[in-house]
């Protein structure tokens, strides 16, 4: 489904864009169904929680090796005070990662469909590789807060070139945890990298800087609507603490043609022999890394990033005092 002029120039002004109606009910129902039965066939033998407050701690290889794989992750509340999950494992899963749009069919043919290619292409993607994807569930009473973060803190090419894609197959409201954005802030470029050192630890470079609540705006969305974010947009999601879940399934993209290149640090590595595989490939015909993927035309790419932002010390110095530390792969979730 490629976006119009109109769309393309406010997703560029606002650093994000709600597209209605954007999956039928059946395939959002197809997608959750899906999402249901992996559930029902998991057997947690292992657990991983996470933590948005604490990612470089809890970061373990179970969450790195998810990058190759269709993995499970607890919510944090799910546990009680004697480490027992206090909740059914289908109440207790924040999330499944981060493969799925290469490992499962129904999700991969999601992924890969026609409109979703359409989409990428409107966006001026020549390679568009999707790199990372989740089904996160947002459970009802526990579903997790996400505190301000960038996706292209987490997944980086030279240049900078994620967008996400966030597909909505729940009403996503204030009371369940919906998405709340920051608009424009994708023009100040990027605050700091979240790194993967050789021995596998992970670190960011930088403190976070520190937002008030009152600069973000509430995402409300109905089912089958997906909100399309610029890697360099600052968004966060509150807790669920209401009766009703909040589904939604995650996929970031980057370029992949020629002139960008995947940043060896990143913390989502895949496995050997498992390479990112394309959308399609337009950058032969193109002759060029750069420019539209459509028409022949000179639009400049939409998922164009302004580069690392400076930040000015006291703003780094506010950010120890709000621990905004995002999640790894978990933004916008």
């Amino acid at each position: 489904m490629a976006l119009t002029p109109e769309q393309l120039e406010k997703f560029q002004e606002d650093g994000f864009l709600v597209v209605e109606g954007f999956a039928s009910p059946e395939e959002v129902a197809e997608l959750k169904r899906r999402g249901e039965e992996l559930v029902a066939g998991w057997d947690p033998a292992s657990i991983s929680i996470f933590s948005t407050r604490d990612q470089t701690s809890k970061t373990d290889s179970y969450f790195l090796n998810s990058a190759s794989a269709i993995s499970f992750f607890f919510e944090e509340k799910a546990f009680d005070k004697e480490g027992q999950l206090a909740v059914p494992k289908e109440r207790a899963v924040n999330k499944i990662g981060h493969a799925m749009h290469d490992l499962d069919p129904v999700f991969r043919r999601w992924s890969r469909s026609p409109k979703v290619a359409a989409l990428a292409q409107s966006l001026g993607f020549l390679r568009p590789l999707p790199v990372q994807s989740m089904l996160i569930f947002k459970q009802p009473f526990v579903g997790g807060e996400v505190v301000p973060h960038q996706d292209s803190s987490f997944l980086a090419t030279s240049p900078l070139s994620c967008v996400g894609t966030w597909l909505a197959l729940e009403d996503a409201t204030r009371d369940n945890g919906c998405l709340w954005t920051l608009l424009g802030s994708h023009h100040e470029g990027v605050h700091r990298r979240f790194l993967r050192a050789p021995d596998g630890s992970v670190s960011f470079d930088a403190d976070s800087p520190s937002f008030e609540d009152s600069q973000f705006v509430p995402v409300e969305v109905k089912a089958g609507s997906l909100v399309l974010l610029h890697g360099a947009n600052v968004h966060r999601s509150g807790e669920n603490t209401g009766p009703q879940s909040r589904h939604a399934y995650a996929m970031h993209v980057v370029e992949g043609a020629p002139g960008y290149a995947w940043h060896s640090d990143n913390w989502l590595q895949r496995r050997e022999g498992m390479p990112f595989q394309p959308l399609y490939d337009h950058s032969a015909a193109s002759g060029s890394g750069s420019g539209s993927a459509s028409g022949g035309s000179k639009r400049p790419p939409a998922f164009v990033h302004a580069g690392i932002a400076r930040r000015p010390a006291a703003a780094v110095q506010a950010a120890a005092r709000h621990s905004a530390a995002a999640a790894v792969g978990r933004a916008p979730y």
